[in-house]
């Protein structure tokens, strides 16, 4: 049975903050039940039952808020809740994981003393339709998809105490929790058994292995190293951030100058690295996994050995009559790092070690994805270096971090340096992706096509070059490209991000007032977001006065994410205008070569990749009064459930055609889908009137006027029901336009221009 959550009303929703309020995400679910639940509560008084679900409900909920997650509903004993429904960070699963994880420990410590209940949690990751409005606890959001009902049939499959996870979760948690495989599970209705696996617990921080040589960052290794070998020769510490966003190589950087940095004028240095993984625990824990590492401790060291080897690295360092407390606090430090006690103690005492390390020999501390961790690392950071520039010794601060994240280091003028890591150029991408290709056993001719999707960003050319069918995935990205372009849209405000996918949408440069006429805003609106997207790289000007999306992955993955009703509805409101224009649809590409090649040539694919199963659906909404432009008697249902109508005159037979456009469906078939009240095949209608309810007031943040729920008009007019037609004298514009050109299938991997 698929499970959905169907919305009875809708919440007014602003034109500043959700232009378009509906969005086909990546999402993970998380379903966790009481197991035995009839029967516990068979045993018990009302009231006890009564405080027993209180703090099991409690403790769940507060579990999930604390990992960033929305609970959805309450099915009797069971919750489901949703991480990157709203806003994904990149690490959407791995959150939901860690929550699963987490209500199975808290459960234990905070029910009523004699209590304990056992609870299974199953965790998938999937593509849903989703009701941004509706994203909060208790909202029931209007999250559809297959990968609820996965998610539910996981929560059945687990281990009582167990949490299990679907391949895809699976493949986003990789080296960031311990997992073993389960033996494959059947689910009534899927062709194929499900992979499961279940977590046992966070994996520590294992060093990255890179292979092959370092390409394109012989500038930057040169500027960093320079930096330090100016810090050791004149006794002054230097920070050094290598910046550049998710993706770009910066622990790759690191590790490279690491290696490259070993002396300095026959000098060892001494380097002393710590890893922020995302969500640590405790705010100084990276800096524990750095004491671990320079004193030689492993977590499966009995407590003895622990508090040895930390005297040993103490020796030499601290006083005599220190070394016991020391040795002491930095093992209660290692052992108990959420300890704010504990914690401010040991670091207290690694300062001083690290002091002390740089007073015998030369000392680099790096911190890999600083941006990642808790105000009191960087805390710590400053301490040390103020302390080290009053000693005049030999340390250098390596640091790499996000570009949108400031470090300010009071008291460091001139002996700060920010070496940015920009996007690789054509030649290094083309080198990296050949070298990638040759590594994974692929041929290399594919390079060429994939250089435009990989947008010079290293982590992309590992994962294109990893994914031999990247069109099957999902808008034809991978999933590592997916989740890094996701956590990047949704750092943009609703306004900007409803722009740049709307510009995705139309495939090829748009204009302003393009972008205003589909989104249904006055004149001029679109321009500053535009502006503003030029400026942080998502978009580009093109020479004809238009903007373009600047990278294909962006284009593709901000285009699968509006759902076809809002497709059709930007096909309807270019077709009134008279612009004759194809609104690119998100179902299957025929030719993956040919969409590929056509991606890189034009810089801006339109996120065509396969649709996902489970007949995601938005619910429906009261109908209005009175007829529509366009449409049957109000209380049709729009026929949008099939994929989206294109003007110009010829789509694809698979994409279907409105009626009124050459090639379109006939009359007949439409008269057929108004009388059925779905769509010409029979199917019902899964259609939603007033899909920009928030257009309404043309002026930022004026709500949507009305009773909640009820269908208002779109973009100044009322909502179309049924197919978009053109307006009167639009008819003739548009079977005089000439056909788009098919593209053409190239040779040896590529593909030709479109």
């Amino acid at each position: 049975m698929l499970i959905t959550t169907p919305v009875g009303s809708r919440q007014a929703v602003t034109a500043a903050r959700w232009p378009v309020p509906e969005e086909r995400r990546t999402v993970t679910v998380l379903f966790a039940d009481i197991v035995g639940s009839t029967g516990l509560v068979e045993r018990l008084d009302p009231e006890d039952v009564r405080a027993l679900q209180q703090a099991y409900f409690g403790t769940v909920a507060a579990v999930l808020r604390r990992w960033h997650g929305v609970v959805e509903k309450y099915v009797g004993d069971a919750v489901m809740a949703l991480f990157g429904a709203h806003g994904s960070d990149g690490f959407d699963a791995y959150r939901g994981v860690r929550a699963g994880l987490e209500i199975q420990a808290a459960l234990d410590r905070r029910l009523p003393a004699g209590t304990r209940l056992r609870v299974r949690v199953g965790v998938a990751t999937g593509e849903v339709l989703v009701d941004l409005a509706g994203t909060h606890d208790g909202g029931h959001g209007a999250a559809s998809g297959a990968v609820i009902t996965t998610a539910a049939r996981l929560q059945e499959y687990a281990p009582p105490g167990g949490v299990v996870v679907c391949a895809a979760t699976r493949r986003a948690v990789a080296d960031l929790v311990e997992q073993r495989p389960l033996a494959a599970m059947t689910v009534a209705g899927k062709a194929q058994p499900l992979d499961v696996w279940r977590v046992t617990g966070v994996a520590r921080h294992r060093p990255a292995r890179h292979h092959g040589p370092l390409v394109g960052r012989r500038r930057e290794l040169a500027t960093a190293r320079e930096e330090i070998v100016r810090a050791v020769r004149e006794r002054r510490p230097r920070w050094i951030s290598l910046v550049g966003p998710a993706g770009s190589g910066r622990s790759r950087t690191l590790h490279e100058l690491v290696r490259a940095v070993s002396t300095v004028d026959g000098t060892p240095v001494r380097w002393c690295v710590a890893h922020c993984p995302p969500f640590p625990d405790g705010e100084l824990a990276p800096l524990a996994e750095m004491v671990r590492a320079v004193a030689g401790v492993r977590d499966t060291h009995p407590p003895e050995t622990v508090r040895r080897r930390l005297a040993t690295t103490l020796d030499g360092l601290l006083p005599p009559a220190r070394r016991g407390a020391a040795a002491h606090a930095l093992a209660e430090f290692l052992a108990a790092p959420r300890d704010a006690g504990a914690a401010a103690r040991g670091a207290e005492v690694w300062r001083e070690v690290l002091l002390g390390l740089a007073a015998a020999q030369p000392v680099a501390v790096a911190v890999d994805d600083l941006d990642r961790a808790a105000p009191a690392l960087n805390r710590f950071l400053h301490r040390l270096f103020a302390a080290a520039s009053e000693r005049g010794l030999p340390l250098a601060v390596v640091a790499t971090h996000g570009p949108g994240w400031a470090d300010l280091l009071p008291g460091a003028a001139g002996r700060r340096r920010r070496v940015p890591l920009p996007a690789l150029g054509t030649v290094d991408t083309g080198r990296l992706l050949r070298h990638l290709l040759d590594r994974a056993g692929r041929p290399t001719a594919p390079a060429a096509a994939l250089l435009p999707l990989v947008g010079g960003s290293p982590a992309a050319a590992a994962a294109y070059a990893a994914t031999p069918d990247a069109d099957g995935e999902p808008g034809g990205v991978p999933e590592p490209v997916r989740r890094l372009v996701d956590a990047r849209l949704d750092r943009l405000d609703g306004e900007r991000r409803a722009v740049l996918m709307a510009a995705a949408a139309r495939g090829a440069a748009v204009p302003a007032a393009t972008v205003d006429r589909m989104l249904g805003w006055p004149a001029g609106r679109a321009e500053p977001a535009l502006r503003a997207l030029v400026d942080a790289g998502l978009l580009r000007r093109t020479g004809t006065g238009g903007y373009a999306v600047a990278e294909p992955a962006v284009a593709r993955v901000a285009a699968r994410r509006l759902p076809r009703a809002v497709r059709a509805e930007f096909t309807r409101r270019l077709g009134e205008a008279g612009t004759v224009v194809a609104i690119r649809p998100a179902g299957t590409v025929a030719d993956g070569v040919a969409a590929r090649a056509a991606a890189g040539r034009a810089g801006c694919p339109a996120g065509a990749g396969r649709r996902s199963g489970g007949g995601a659906r938005p619910a429906p909404v009261p109908a209005a009064t009175g007829r529509t432009p366009g449409g049957p008697a109000a209380g049709a249902h729009a026929a949008v459930n099939s994929p989206v109508a294109v003007a110009a005159g010829r789509a694809g037979a698979a994409a279907g055609r409105p009626v009124g456009v050459p090639g379109g469906a006939p009359a007949g078939r439409a008269a057929a889908a108004a009388r059925t009240g779905g769509n010409w095949a029979g199917r019902p209608a899964r259609g939603r009137l007033g899909l920009f309810p928030g257009l309404v007031d043309p002026l930022p943040g004026g709500p949507a006027t009305g009773s909640v729920g009820q269908a208002r008009p779109v973009g100044g007019r009322p909502p179309a029901v049924g197919p978009p037609r053109p307006p009167h004298g639009a008819r003739a514009r548009l079977d005089a336009a000439p056909a788009p050109a098919r593209p053409r299938r190239a040779v040896g991997g590529g593909a030709a221009a479109a």
